[in-house]
């Protein structure tokens, strides 16, 4: 069980990051913080490559939506793999 856990956490943890992320859009200037530094870092390699393949729809980018999607398939996935390393 230990491996699924440790996948579950930095899983969730990923998810919440770009959830997080995404939301200081709204907010000006919070992506020069130390908080949104970090962030970007470790979220916007994974968010571009969506952005590459995904336009802008108007003024909205859906790319993170699609990215979080694609995010819990993966999560999925190796859940479905681990299940038949472990038992």
């Amino acid at each position: 069980m230990l491996p699924f856990t440790i996948v579950k956490v930095f899983f969730e943890f990923y998810s919440i990051a770009l959830i997080i992320y995404i939301l200081m859009s709204w907010i000006p200037s919070a992506y020069e913080s130390a908080v949104g530094r970090f962030l970007a870092k470790i979220c916007d390699p994974y968010l571009d490559f969506f952005r590459k393949f995904i336009p802008p729809i108007g003024m909205i980018d859906v790319s993170p939506i699609v990215a979080l999607i694609a995010l819990n398939l993966i999560q999925t996935g190796i859940f479905y793999v681990l299940s038949y390393i472990v038992f």
